[in-house]
């Protein structure tokens, strides 16, 4: 374990979701206890977005951006909102030189499958439709996000792919969780790491799922072909039971034409970016940001 994560460990919250209103609670705490980045360079608005429920997103537009990102938040599917992804969404922005479109999807288990992955497609084909207004190049749209968010984002390429749906440039996945059926090494070995035991990550499919076998849409690990899907890009936590699907996901993808990179952080565990006083964080995360400029400017 890097030593100045380790040093972090006993101030993160349980790792529990039997109740997801007090989880929701202690993920806002932990969120606004964040550093907050300077958003000077940037205009940030709120938008809904019509639909049957209408979508909420905040719209993260630095000066300049060569393209737009649909960022899907992280939370097992349980926790998260437009608040707590804030930090994150910023400096996407900021360090990819992109619009960052923040969806404010809605979460299990209130609102099971595909509730989240409804809203999540409604704000790319929204992202499709304005880019020229937001100052995006509307050829240049990606999606992405962290764990729940990624997973979410990777089941919109797939949709994508199988509606002809808008064209997505790149998918860029940052521990994503992507399987319902924890059978993977990681997932089996780490059971008890930091911030995701393996009963947190159950539950995480419990609520989402409902009890109701998974789909390709709801877990993308299930997905059969991964043909003609976008570029991805990766990341992988060493101490994360979601590693393994992580990268066994990127394997397949490579294994069926799709150009990947894939990045495994060592010494980390899942979530331990938002650790930003840590080295290994801050080149986390500005990785994750120099991905997404690569992308949008190759």
């Amino acid at each position: 374990m890097d030593p100045e994560l380790e040093a972090f460990i006993p101030l993160f919250p349980p790792a529990d979701l039997s109740d997801p209103v007090t989880a929701r609670g202690r993920l806002a705490e932990l969120a606004a206890s964040a550093p907050v980045p300077d958003t000077g360079a940037m205009t940030i608005e709120d938008h809904t977005l019509p639909g049957d429920p209408p979508v909420p997103v905040r719209v993260y537009r630095p000066h300049h951006p060569r393209g737009a990102v649909v960022w899907l938040h992280g939370g097992g599917f349980v926790m998260g909102d437009l608040d707590t992804e804030q930090p994150w969404a910023t400096r996407i922005a900021d360090g990819a030189g992109v619009v960052a479109i923040s969806v404010g999807y809605r979460l299990a288990p209130e609102h099971r499958f595909p509730a989240a992955l409804d809203d999540a497609y409604a704000a790319l084909t929204w992202a499709a439709a304005h880019a020229v207004e937001l100052g995006a190049d509307p050829e240049r749209i990606a999606v992405g996000g962290h764990s729940a968010g990624a997973g979410l984002a990777a089941a919109v390429a797939l949709r994508s792919r199988d509606e002809n749906g808008p064209r997505i440039r790149f998918q860029l996945l940052n521990q994503p969780e992507l399987d319902d059926r924890q059978e993977t090494w990681s997932a089996r070995r780490f059971t008890d790491t930091p911030w995701m035991t393996r009963d947190k990550l159950a539950a995480t499919w419990r609520h989402y799922l409902g009890g109701d076998p998974g789909t390709p849409y709801a877990a993308p690990a299930r997905a059969a072909d991964l043909s003609g899907l976008p570029p991805a890009y990766v990341a992988t936590a060493e101490f994360d039971p979601l590693r393994d699907e992580g990268i066994g996901y990127a394997l397949r993808l490579l294994q069926a034409g799709v150009s990947v990179e894939l990045h495994q952080w060592p010494g980390t565990f899942h979530g331990s970016q938002a650790i930003v006083s840590a080295e290994v964080s801050q080149r986390q995360i500005a990785e994750l940001a120099a991905a997404l400029r690569r992308a949008m400017t190759d």
